[in-house]
């Protein structure tokens, strides 16, 4: 009766182990170059309506997080969006929220570097970084398609690109920028 119980905890703990290799691995690419603080759920809601996202959007929100606003983007406004986040535990809470909330099949999130994404089809990027983290952005943003729009909680751009609207949510500021053709790579700045 013992060796039954041995062989059958032994199967089990192999099948575990076959299991932990086989599935995707994700590590931690890079420190975070941001702490992750949430986005209060209001801010996420003003920022989708201030950029206007309806369902023929791609969203793509740099640094994700737990996936707050890529799942309300495709809940509220049937919008398909993308997360990108370098911490692997944020990309995999954002997953289980996601099938919680129904939206995987317009839902993706990816354990990925910001800088090193191509997002250049999204029609709506969102952020919540630190200025110098958005500043670094802004030649990569500044080549979306023209009618793209990036909106920022907290954080602007700097002088060298103003917003063309700011909001104030509970004395959180929102800023909103609309990719004009003029702002390509040969615009001056």
């Amino acid at each position: 009766m013992k060796a039954i119980r041995l062989s059958a905890a032994a199967t089990v703990i192999v099948a575990l182990l076959i299991a932990a290799a086989a599935a995707p691995a994700q590590r931690r690419l890079k420190p975070p170059d941001v702490k992750y603080v949430p986005t209060p759920q209001n801010v996420v809601e003003a920022m989708l309506e201030m950029a206007h996202v309806t369902a023929a959007d791609l969203v793509y929100d740099l640094g994700s997080g737990d996936g707050r606003i890529p799942i309300t983007a495709a809940q509220t406004y049937g919008a398909r969006a993308i997360g990108v986040e370098i911490e692997p535990r944020l990309v995999a809470e954002a997953n289980d929220n996601a099938k919680r909330a129904g939206v995987t099949d317009r839902v993706r999130f990816f354990n990925q570097d910001l800088f090193e994404t191509d997002f250049s089809a999204a029609t709506v990027v969102t952020l919540f970084l630190m200025p110098r983290i958005n500043q670094a952005l802004i030649p990569k943003l500044k080549t979306l398609r023209p009618g793209a729009r990036v909106v920022s909680h907290m954080w602007d751009m700097g002088p060298a690109w103003p917003a063309d609207e700011t909001r104030d949510v509970n004395s959180l500021m929102l800023y909103l920028w609309t990719i004009r053709p003029t702002d390509g790579p040969a615009s001056p700045w």
